[in-house]
C-alpha cells in the first residue's frame, strides 16, 4: 500500500490559520496548479482526511473529491445525508485503518490534514510527501508537521517552480 500526503504550507510551515481558512493559499490557485493536483489525484484510490479538513471541504460550493473518502474523527458522529455514498467516517489508529483499508481494496492513498499527517508520520506510514511552498508568511496556524519518536529520513525526487512562485517538492520515504 502507498500513502502519500499531498499539501501546501506557508512559508513558515503553516497548513492553514488557526481556525481553518486558507485564503492565503487560494489566492494563488491557477492552471498549472490544478493540472497538477489533477495529475496526483487520477493515481488515488481512497482519501483520508480528518475533521478539521472535513469539516473546511463541507465549506466548498460542491463536494472536492471523486475517490472515496475515510474521515477519522471521535467528534463527528454523522455524516451529511448527501454524502454517506462518499464518505465513511471511522475512528481508527493509522496501522489499523491501512489495514482496513488494503482489506477493503485501497492500494494507493491520499492522506490530509494536519493531525491526520502527523499521526501518519508518527507511526511511520507516510511513503511519500508532497509539499507545495506558499511564497507567504502568516505567523501563526495549524503546522504541518509536529513531534515525532524518532527522524524519517526522505529521498528528494524532484522540485518544480510554478510561474506564480509556488514550489512543490516530492520526497520518497528511505
Amino acid at each position: 500500500m502507498k500513502t502519500t500526503a499531498y499539501i501546501g504550507t506557508s512559508l513558515d510551515g503553516f497548513i492553514a490559520r488557526k481556525d481553518g481558512e486558507i485564503d492565503w493559499l487560494t489566492q494563488f490557485e491557477n492552471q498549472e496548479i490544478n493540472q497538477s493536483y489533477t495529475e496526483f489525484i487520477n493515481e488515488i484510490d481512497a482519501i483520508v482526511i480528518g475533521r478539521g479538513t472535513f469539516e473546511k471541504v463541507l465549506t466548498f460550493p460542491t463536494w472536492f473529491y471523486q475517490q472515496k473518502v475515510f474521515v477519522l474523527s471521535t467528534q463527528i458522529k454523522e455524516i451529511p445525508n448527501n454524502l454517506k455514498e462518499k464518505v465513511t467516517l471511522l475512528s481508527m489508529e493509522p496501522k489499523e485503518l491501512l489495514h482496513y483499508l488494503s482489506n477493503e481494496g485501497y492500494s494507493n492513498i491520499y492522506v490530509d490534514g494536519g493531525k491526520v499527517i502527523q499521526s501518519f508520520l508518527k507511526e511511520n506510514l507516510l511513503n511519500e510527501l508532497i509539499i507545495t511552498r506558499v511564497p507567504v508568511l502568516i505567523g501563526k496556524g495549524i503546522p504541518l508537521f509536529g513531534p515525532l519518536y524518532k527522524d524519517l529520513s526522505f529521498k528528494h525526487i524532484q522540485t518544480k517552480v510554478y510561474s506564480n512562485g509556488l514550489v512543490k517538492s516530492h520526497y520518497e520515504r528511505i
